[in-house]
């Protein structure tokens, strides 16, 4: 395998392949997901939908094939998503009177069910989510984080007031937050989008933004204020308290499986992948060292073990496979396993089992009286502390003293001169589209978000005049 440093995405390329998380796909720019990359996609659906339901948001389940006069109804969202649109036209042999589009999002077909479903407002708010695969056929693609076909999750709610409608939307960003740091234990900074970078057919979009260890950003989540433009193309109209037909407030937000991508991103090492404890496929793995297999007594205590871990609710797993203890060890490093647990003749006359956490580098003996509790203390420890190592890494990569234009291009020049990533760089930014068109002809770099709490700029970093907005600057996955 290269390193991190010799080629970032060739890292990546391999490390989730070598891992068994995913294959290649016959269909370009489409994979599939092995047990392994399935699994950890379970776990995360699993903590957004009891958080969702938390919220007292629904799930259903509509078709994914939407017409074509759908997407029509509303002019920003075909334009936003009409490259990307993949279209069914012929079916049973015969060509349809009306094309067919994958879908991309289904805040058109949704839209319209809303409209048969919303009459007065008792029936508001009306609040439902989707898990779903979505198309959006890409040029460029990389397995996780940028695919033809992708699974997500879409939230879409109707309110009476605008009031309602906003308190949703940036109460969906605050959960997307939570659960991605306190889950996958990857920090993000939250913030509103730009207008160029806002969801087609919105008023304002809202993201959380995660920094990879090369000082690229992923998009991990995105929520969507959409006023009454969706509720004036599909006709989402309620009779309100004053007798008065009126259009509701509508909203969306996702999340999809490029947490995976950035999961892996933010914590692996040369070794392989790092998973965080809560979404681990095997948070514990068993590897019987020295003569086990002329010694009985090894492999039942390791039974024993496990057997009290399982009881605990602990996902593990034991390799009795005849490969040696060295291949072992570097086979479950390479697939992220959190907690590895040695047991051999010594560790049996000594009482105790030696425990080795995956990203730290020493190994430490457990008496197997404290054993259950302690592999349970070592799985919260590991992942607040992968949570903490991301934060400082994002730390180290913030730059915001970098003023004006030309010091943004040095700086870029010098770091990768130096072999260091250029990190994200807070600037002011006088709110046009081209000051933020110059930034990424120059750069690469494109606006992130406008965050929330920052100390402000004063002057655009390209034209020096006032600035009306501070955003954070970056190259993005």
């Amino acid at each position: 395998m290269v390193t991190r440093k010799e080629d970032f995405s060739k890292w990546y390329i391999q490390t989730i392949q070598q891992a068994d998380l995913m294959d290649y796909s016959p269909v370009r720019g489409c994979m599939i997901f092995k047990p392994d990359g399935y699994e950890i996609w379970e776990h995360i659906q699993k903590a957004f939908d009891a958080r969702f339901k938390e919220e007292g948001v629904r799930n259903a389940y509509f078709p994914m094939l939407i017409p074509e006069s759908f997407f029509n109804k509303e002019k920003d969202h075909i334009e936003g998503f009409s490259p990307e649109l993949p279209w069914v036209t012929e079916a049973a042999g015969e060509q349809l009177e009306e094309r067919l589009a994958l879908r991309p999002t289904s805040e058109t077909i949704i839209g319209d069910a809303f409209s048969n479903w919303v009459q007065s407002y008792r029936d508001l708010p009306l609040e439902i989510n989707q898990w779903a695969n979505v198309f959006r056929w890409e040029k460029k693609t990389l397995p996780f984080l940028r695919t033809s076909e992708f699974l997500w999750q879409e939230g879409h709610t109707a309110h009476a007031t605008p009031e309602e409608a906003k308190a949703r939307t940036m109460r969906m960003l605050e959960v997307y937050r939570e659960v991605v740091e306190g889950l996958l234990a990857v920090p993000v900074v939250a913030g509103e989008k730009t207008p160029s970078e806002r969801f087609a057919g919105a008023e304002n979009t809202f993201s959380i933004e995660a920094m990879m260890q090369d000082g690229k950003a992923v998009q991990a989540g995105t929520s969507h204020y959409m006023g009454t433009k969706f509720a004036e193309a599909f006709d989402i109209k309620y009779l309100n308290t004053d007798n008065e037909h009126v259009y509701a407030y509508t909203t969306s937000w996702g999340v999809s499986t490029r947490l995976i991508g950035a999961m892996i991103m933010t914590h692996g090492d040369d070794k392989g992948l790092i998973l965080p404890p809560k979404v681990a496929p095997h948070q514990v793995v068993f590897v019987p060292v020295g003569p086990w297999q002329k010694n009985p007594a090894i492999m039942e205590k390791i039974q024993e073990l496990n057997a009290q871990l399982k009881a605990a609710g602990i996902r593990t797993i034991i390799d009795d496979s005849n490969n040696s203890p060295g291949f072992k060890f570097n086979e479950w490093e390479l697939r992220g396993v959190p907690v590895r647990i040695e047991c051999g003749p010594r560790d049996l006359e000594n009482g105790q089992v030696m425990l080795k956490a995956r990203d730290l580098a020493d190994k430490v003996a457990v008496p197997f009286a404290d054993f259950v509790a302690t592999v349970q203390a070592e799985l919260n420890i590991m992942q607040t502390r992968l949570l903490e190592t991301a934060r400082e890494m994002n730390r180290g990569n913030y730059y915001t003293n970098i003023n004006t234009l030309d010091e943004l291009v040095a700086h870029i020049e010098a770091k990768r001169a130096a072999g260091e990533v250029p990190g994200w760089v807070l600037a002011g930014w006088d709110g046009t589209e081209e000051s933020e068109a110059k930034i990424k002809e120059l750069t690469g770099f494109t606006t992130r978000n406008i965050p929330f709490e920052v100390e402000q700029k004063a002057t655009c970093i390209v034209t020096g005049a006032p600035a009306k907005h501070t955003v954070w600057l970056a190259r993005a996955y």
